[in-house]
């Protein structure tokens, strides 16, 4: 049906409404016998609330909306297009006719024109949603939370035409006061220690969670319950969505590893961290990176004097300076391409530029291929670090932040013992220079290129298997925004020599990591998607730590970053012995491995 035709019926309608409506009044106003002279003057009325009604429904657009989809905000402009039109009709007939048109009969007039055309309209809504909700082939959808944004969200559900398959069945809340009653129409099935019988009892295959305001650690608990039910799961993510009005069905969307996690958001000082980064010259190493680029995304949004984005591989620079260029294009930015490893051409960029707060985000970090490549590791994680630290001093820098490893703890690993060997010599440089050098310490990111957590995704998106290298394995996980908030921060408290270790939150086992992912796309592990394990690879250890045993943390004022006791080193002493590496670069691997046991007493190899 055409728009045209569809507006021509609706307009008949409403007419037919009008008079029946008059009729009607004026019928019951004087006892079903209106004198002659009162029928003339209700055919008045009549053809003039045609006209008047009809300019007003179409002013306030009631021509226009799709009444299947109705709610309460079309019936309030019906109601202020129904009292405009009356009221306007009132007026014209009495100055047309010379005298008004009796209260009672007005009165009456409007109730009837509220009823009949307001009822009209939600019958056929009501009709569609019945129609709807007796297709076998249809989704039930259960919302966790009865709250304004879960309202919010049924509503969207309910007209738009995205879930016209699908169907909302009701509502998940805790909140005992709600039970039993009904949002929308929609009843409060039960609270959340319900949800696994309410979605075998009425084959719910969608749930999502509308509770954008509770902490991370609730929704986190809700989620673990969801994900052991068949059905698919999703989540209203940000509070601020809601709140500024923009939540839509764009907005719901799956539920990621990092909501499992349950981590709060960071509190971070804007003052102090704005103290040591804006207008100022910050240069970012390894900025093309997972943590590289994040550190230049927030870093730009201190607003420094110029941002130097240094890295090896042109495509990744090129993509964070796009990136950047568009959404900060009052920072100016400078791209770098260099190798930390060349000496010279890190002196060049430094006499330059004289950056004056320094990340270094640039390493080796892939455990398996450091191993079989300990000379790589070697020249860009140790001589790259002390290259870059070199320069800062000479330079006289003001801050040099290294991001470092949990993998550098106790070391099984060459990747982990060469950033073990790149804090201790950054603690060496401190001592005797005016730069302030820091090492920030933390585990696994989530979404790292060459992290766990792309691979599973990769093997589910493939079929499976998901491969695991040991049942018990166990690491600490946070985000890369989150991780990186904490080294801005970190670096803010920094006043030389020290080794700030990250809250990491709970360790997370590997193999319930992998089991979570493949229930979050949709499968069961085992069932639909194997999992393999596959044994451990060179240098991997089954639990990661934080520290040392030589190591005590002290606390900071922040309450998600923590200090460890500074060693003792003697620069002099580890320029000796990087004088022994520079040799062995060139010989057989277990010469590599032998300084590197000598710098490192704690290095053992995993077997």
């Amino acid at each position: 049906m055409s728009y045209r035709l569809r507006t021509l019926i609706i307009l008949l309608f409403d007419i037919t409404i009008v008079w029946t409506a008059i009729a009607i009044s004026y019928l019951l106003r004087f006892d079903g016998n209106i004198t002659s002279y009162y029928e003339k003057q209700m055919v008045i009325f009549a053809l003039v609330a045609t006209v008047v009604c009809g300019i007003s429904l179409a002013f306030f657009s009631m021509y226009k909306r799709m009444w299947q989809y109705a709610s309460v905000g079309e019936i309030i402009e019906l109601c202020k297009a129904i009292f405009l039109g009356v009221a306007f009709t009132y007026v014209i007939s009495w100055v047309i006719y010379q005298e008004a048109v009796p209260l009672p009969i007005i009165t009456r007039t409007l109730e009837l024109m509220l009823l009949f055309m307001g009822g009209s309209r939600f019958l056929w809504r009501l009709i569609r949603v019945n129609r709807t909700s007796r297709r076998s082939n249809t989704t039930n959808i259960l919302v966790v939370g009865a709250g304004d944004c879960g309202a919010l969200i049924a509503k969207e559900i309910m007209s738009n035409s995205l879930f016209k398959d699908k169907r909302l069945i009701g509502f998940i809340d805790d909140d005992p006061l709600k039970k039993s009653m009904q949002v929308i129409g929609l009843p409060i099935i039960g609270d959340r220690h319900q949800i696994a019988d309410i979605v075998q009892r009425l084959n719910v295959k969608d749930i999502i969670i509308a509770m954008p305001s509770v902490s991370k650690s609730e929704v986190s608990e809700i989620i673990n319950i969801c994900k052991l039910t068949s059905a698919q799961v999703q989540i209203i993510p940000a509070i601020n969505d809601f709140v500024t009005g923009r939540l839509a069905v764009q907005t719901i969307r799956n539920v990621e590893v990092e909501d499992l996690l349950g981590r709060e958001a960071i509190h971070m000082d804007l003052n102090e961290i704005k103290g040591y980064v804006e207008n100022k010259v910050v240069l970012v190493t390894g900025a093309g990176g997972s943590i590289g680029s994040e550190l230049s995304r927030q870093t730009a949004s201190f607003n420094p004097e110029k941002l130097l984005l240094l890295g090896h591989g042109e495509n990744s620079i090129y993509t964070i300076e796009m990136e950047l260029r568009k959404k900060y294009p009052n920072v100016e930015l400078v791209t770098v391409i260099a190798d930390i490893q060349d000496r010279n051409r890190m002196d060049e960029v430094f006499r330059i530029y004289r950056p004056q707060v320094i990340f270094h985000a640039a390493a080796h970090k892939h455990v398996p291929l450091m191993e079989r490549n300990p000379s790589e590791a070697v020249k860009n994680n140790v001589f790259g670090t002390k290259n870059v630290a070199d320069s800062a001093d000479q330079y006289k820098a003001e801050r040099f932040v290294m991001i470092s490893s949990d993998k550098a703890v106790n070391p099984s690993s060459v990747m982990g013992a060469t950033k073990r060997i790149a804090e201790m010599y950054i603690q060496s440089m401190n001592a005797a220079s005016s730069t302030r050098f820091v090492a920030v310490r933390f585990g696994n990111v989530l979404g790292s290129r060459g992290s766990v957590i792309p691979r599973f995704k990769e093997q589910i998106a493939a079929g499976g298997p998901v491969t695991v290298t040991h049942p018990d394995m166990v690491r600490y996980f946070m985000t890369i925004p989150e991780a990186v908030q904490l080294v801005i921060q970190a670096g803010a408290l920094a006043k030389g020599g020290e080794v700030f270790i990250l809250d990491m939150g709970k360790p997370v086992r590997i193999m319930d990591l992998a089991k979570d992912l493949i229930r979050l796309s949709g499968y069961e592990p085992g069932v639909d998607i194997d999992i393999q394990v596959t044994g451990m690879r060179e240098g991997e250890k089954l639990f990661e730590e934080l520290l040392t045993e030589s190591e005590a943390t002290t606390r900071t004022k922040h309450e998600r970053i923590f200090i460890g006791k500074p060693l003792e080193l003697s620069h002099a002493e580890l320029e000796l012995k990087f004088k022994q590496f520079e040799k062995a670069l060139g010989e057989e691997q277990s010469s590599i491995r032998a300084v590197i046991e000598h710098l490192v007493p704690f290095y053992s190899e995993v077997s």
